[in-house]
């Protein structure tokens, strides 16, 4: 599994100044010390103290500015040395998810982006407008236009999405959203196949997972033969925490090889608990993308019906919850490896399915947006073999199929007022 950037630097201890701070707050606050709000935490009950938007609207600021440093390391050291850090601020836009002011040294977001979509979203306009500051400050692009040259340089250094702010839309909501490309159209013939697979008949629903995927399979073959240029985003399919459950690895392994996707463990801002951490972010199409996030959210559903089924008389503790999960995703992937034996259909794509498919233009993508990636191994723990037993068999009977309901958009910072129905 390959971690994100900057695994190798020292840790940073000089204050930062929050636009809306006080004077005396700004200076207790440094990126090694929580927020002042987050005290309740360190009781070890792991329960969220009670925000109120004032207090939910600083820890975001000291979100971005942590991000923004996070940033920075991925520049080259010269480039690196010359950003100074901005302030940054939260505004009402209506046309806009994020502006750069110069003449303030500001970053500014839109006050709806930060609170109603995730922060994958907020941290993706983030580098957008570091990419002005970046080509203003220190590229020499004061005299180009605001997406002139030294700013396209400035997005390709930081993986930033060149598309002016007024263009863009949240990531979450531009993953979620479908269109009538060639690939959306095959993508929705395995969803309608993924809907057939809700049938009680247990035959009937294998079957109709197991040639969803045979679609899937054929989509990504002829995207890499057909050579032709594409478009790939990032989106984090689990959310940030400071510490990740084991089985939250194996997962990541079941997405990568089966899912067309690549994942990385990026560092990222917990806003729980004011500080920085993980969160798994997968990169390919828009379209394997979206599938990868369903899955994930489908399997993690199923391991929590089904622990909790197991659980019900024994009283067993989270270290067993994690052997149980771990074995229901080794369950679903000797599944997956069966199907993909038996019902492709000929032995070069046969082989294909099983080893994921290498998409030259994914892995150039990839070195951009991540240039200090490297890989890690985690150990595993000691763990109990009939509780991962029980689990293995329950994952041999997990069978995708079409999601009825969502997360709102996307796990905004504020709970959704209603929900939806899925457009997956």
């Amino acid at each position: 599994m390959r971690r994100g950037i900057g695994t190798d630097r020292p840790a940073l201890s000089e204050p930062t100044t929050y636009r809306g701070l006080g004077a005396k707050e700004n200076a207790r606050l440094t990126r090694t010390q929580p927020h002042p709000s987050l005290k309740g935490y360190r009781d070890g009950s792991n329960r969220e103290p009670r925000l109120d938007e004032a207090d939910l609207e600083k820890r975001i600021l000291r979100g971005l500015a942590l991000e923004w440093e996070e940033a920075r390391w991925i520049l080259p050291p010269d480039l690196r040395e010359r950003m100074r850090l901005p302030l940054f601020t939260l505004k009402s836009m209506k046309n806009r998810l994020g502006t750069w002011d110069r003449n303030k040294r500001e970053i500014a977001l839109s006050l709806d982006l930060v609170f109603r979509h995730s922060w994958d979203s907020a941290r993706e306009v983030l580098r957008h407008e570091m990419a002005h500051q970046l080509a203003q400050e220190v590229l020499g692009g004061l005299e180009e236009t605001p997406h002139g040259p030294a700013f396209q340089e400035a997005c390709r250094l930081l993986g930033a999405d060149p598309r002016a702010s007024a263009e863009l839309r949240p990531l979450d909501q531009a993953c979620l959203a479908e269109d009538r490309s060639d690939g959306d159209r095959k993508i929705e013939r395995a969803r309608k196949l993924l809907a057939l697979a809700q049938s009680p008949n247990r035959h009937e629903a294998e079957a109709a997972m197991a040639k969803a995927h045979e679609i899937i399979l054929k989509y990504n073959l002829e995207l890499v033969e057909a050579r032709g240029p594409r478009e790939y985003v990032s989106l984090f399919v689990l959310p940030p925490l400071l510490r990740h459950p084991l089985e939250h690895y194996h997962l990541a392994g079941l997405l990568q090889d089966f899912y067309f996707v690549r994942c990385v463990w990026s560092r990222a801002f917990v806003l729980e608990k004011a500080r920085m951490g993980r969160a798994l972010e997968v990169t390919g199409t828009v379209q394997n993308v979206r599938l990868a996030s369903y899955v994930s959210d489908f399997v993690r559903g199923f391991i929590d019906r089904e622990w909790t089924r197991y659980n019900r008389d024994r009283g067993l503790d989270r270290h067993r919850k994690s052997d149980f999960a771990i074995g229901i995703v080794k369950g679903f992937r000797s599944r997956l490896e069966k199907q993909d034996g038996s019902r492709v259909p000929n032995a070069e794509a046969r082989k294909a399915s099983l080893v994921l498919i290498r998409d030259p233009q994914l892995e150039e993508h990839l070195a951009r947006r991540y240039p200090r990636l490297v890989s890690v191994r985690r150990r595993g723990g000691t763990c109990d073999p009939a509780v991962l037993r029980a689990g293995v068999q329950a994952g041999k009977r997990l069978v995708l199929h079409k999601p009825i309901e969502t997360r709102g958009p996307s796990g905004g910072l504020l709970p959704p007022s209603r929900s939806r129905e899925d457009s997956w």
